[in-house]
């Protein structure tokens, strides 16, 4: 985690895309509603990994939803790491659990929840859904808004 006493180091820089997760840095700048619950809700719906198995490309759609503590993250820093899955072999799991313990972890936000509708591998669609906690009272906590997968129909 940056210190969050000092600018962002990717917000007004080019910046290439880093070639891991576990190279990218995730900047967190203060909360400027410190002391309020509120929900901030982030989507990447062209997310993509690699298969662990056979290095083909899976795409999902991510719904990131959080309520900030003492921090938030900087929305260029999560897109760059986000696009460092591109280079990424993880399983359906591991890539959405992973994202969201890590936000977790190092932003240590008041709660985080992230879906990751991933479109089908071998024919079925895999959905991967998790969260640190119960949501705090009082938070209003949308549906994220992400059918199921239907094929065609």
């Amino acid at each position: 985690m940056t210190d969050t006493s000092i600018a962002p180091l990717h917000l007004g820089q080019n910046v290439p895309l880093p070639t891991s997760p576990e190279e990218a840095v995730l900047d967190y700048v203060p909360n400027p509603r410190q002391g309020s619950l509120y929900l901030v809700r982030f989507a990447a719906p062209e997310f993509t990994s690699l298969c662990p198995v056979t290095g083909q490309p899976d795409f999902a759609h991510l719904v990131i939803d959080y309520a900030p503590g003492e921090t938030i993250v900087e929305s260029k820093s999560l897109k760059l790491f986000l696009g460092s899955f591109r280079n990424h072999n993880g399983f359906h799991e591991d890539v959405t659990v992973g994202i969201g313990q890590r936000l977790f972890d190092e932003m240590k936000p008041r709660w985080l929840r992230i879906g990751g509708y991933w479109y089908p591998r071998g024919g079925i669609p895999i959905d991967v859904f998790w969260q640190s906690g119960a949501a705090p009272e009082g938070l209003w906590v949308p549906d994220q808004g992400v059918q199921g997968y239907r094929g065609r129909g």
